[in-house]
């Protein structure tokens, strides 16, 4: 059977089990389908199933492993790293419409949700009832829940509440060939056996396709206070990072913009950004369950650090706290609309090491005549490093793009750290898995592939 025969073949098959409504091949829907949130990348799929339960999602990969045919999970499309794009076509298994929140359960502290819910959305279901689901992803309005498992999601929170696997207690997931499973549950201690949530966390969608999410949640704090720090230099600022850290001082959130992220998004926003002379911005908040507990914390932090309190900015009201950050939030955008072709990377290394690699990066691109602007999670040595194409002519842009990945991914690792904090691998980066990984690993990830996915259907061409 050649390829148009397997593809018609594999698209009546669907058709036939899940219907019009669910199966489509339309080139407008495959267009849509075609790119995420990744500069410069496209791939089409030769057709898209939208799944509503998990039994179109067994039906789905039957079909798919039956005919060897290729499938492609994808929740929200908001990753940046190609992770959910069909690279070699086949199926692209949409799981936007298994949307619902199916339970928070507020005795056992813990949220059911299918992959498609918004991790908004889940956050604001769950302060309604005084609890708390601390991942928060800078795409949190319109990224899954689903793609945050599947890669491992992080957030400026990260700091004080860890990432998306520290609050996955259980899944339900389908194998390639068909098979429901689930693994973990309604309980925080599980000592049966391998655990297999933890390997599907972060296994960018290569593994098995995720129908429902078993999360933890906590109780809401009731005090938040946002604050603004600018500093005179990176360094500067990322010294004062590791001097919160060492003094116990441990605030919700600890995010860094270097003074290129402040100058575009000033551009972007179209209004001046507070203390646009600055190097750099801290942006740090303090949460807790009472005033006192924030107060507290909040002078400690005054007292340890080694900048004037008047130039401290602490936000009195929500118009301050938006002010505070919008300009965080609006980065990516203001990057995509003023420099529409970028490379974004998000390297990690020690807290202690982020301003010895930040400079040495700077040095390195700029040898080059390269713009890069950085910001990023400095409580947790998460950098996210955006390197601009500018007025570079394509041809040039291309054949340097090799040499700037490895730049960024040997400077990182030199630095006692790893090549992706929070994004994952997924098909821009495989060509760079070996030098963060042994031979040995990389042969030991490949046969957890191949036990989970032996045809090799699910997510093709990723991580490896």
């Amino acid at each position: 059977m050649d390829r148009e025969e397997k593809r018609n073949s594999v698209f009546n098959a669907l058709l036939k089990e899940l219907g019009s409504e669910k199966v489509f091949r339309a080139k407008d829907i495959l267009e849509k389908y075609s790119t995420d949130e990744t500069s410069n990348l496209t791939f089409s799929p030769d057709m898209i199933v939208k799944a509503i339960t998990v039994s179109d999602v067994s039906t789905t990969m039957i079909i798919c492993n039956n005919h060897r045919f290729p499938v492609t999970p994808r929740g929200a499309g908001t990753g940046v790293t190609g992770g959910a794009l069909p690279v070699n076509g086949g199926v692209v298994l949409s799981l936007e419409n298994m949307n619902r929140i199916l339970e928070i359960d507020t005795e056992n502290m813990i949220a059911v949700v299918e992959p498609g819910v918004i991790t908004g959305d889940l956050q604001k279901a769950a302060l309604k009832e005084g609890l708390m689901y601390p991942p928060d992803p800078a795409s949190l309005e319109t990224c899954s829940i689903g793609g945050n498992v599947a890669e491992g999601a992080g957030g400026p929170k990260a700091v004080k509440y860890g990432t998306t696997k520290d609050y996955v207690l259980g899944l339900e997931y389908v194998l390639p060939d068909g098979s429901v499973m689930t693994t973990g549950g309604k309980y925080v201690k599980n000592a049966t056996g391998y655990n297999l949530t933890g390997t599907l966390i972060g296994s960018e969608g290569t593994l098995a396709v995720i129908t429902k999410i078993y999360l933890k949640l906590i109780p809401a704090p009731d005090c938040i206070v946002d604050l603004l720090i600018p500093f005179d230099s990176v360094n500067h600022a990322i010294d004062t990072v590791i001097t919160i850290i060492k003094n116990r001082v441990i605030p919700s959130t600890i995010e860094l913009m270097e003074e290129n992220a402040i100058t575009i998004v000033s551009r972007y926003l179209g209004e001046e950004m507070l203390f646009p002379e600055a190097s750099a911005h801290l942006l740090i908040q303090i949460d807790g369950y009472s005033e006192n507990e924030v107060k507290t914390v909040l002078e400690k932090l005054i007292e340890v650090i080694d900048i004037p309190r008047k130039r401290i900015v602490i936000a009195e009201d929500d118009k301050q706290r938006e002010r505070i950050w919008k300009a965080r939030r609006s980065i990516r955008d203001s990057i995509q609309d003023l420099n529409p072709v970028f490379l974004a990377e998000d390297s990690v290394v020690p807290r202690s090491e982020i301003s010895s690699f930040l400079i040495e990066l700077k040095e390195k691109l700029g040898a080059l005549n390269i713009t890069s602007l950085m910001f990023g999670h400095a409580g947790d040595g998460n950098i996210h490093i955006n390197i601009l194409k500018g007025t570079m002519d394509t041809e040039q842009w291309n054949r340097l793009v090799p040499q700037i990945k490895e730049i960024v991914y040997r400077t990182a690792i030199a630095h006692n750290g790893t090549i992706t904090g929070e994004h994952g691998i997924g098909y821009i980066r495989r060509a760079y898995v070996s030098m963060a990984l042994s031979h040995e690993e990389i042969e030991l990830l490949k046969r957890i592939k191949n036990a989970f996915d032996p045809n090799g259907i699910l997510n093709p061409n990723k991580v490896f």
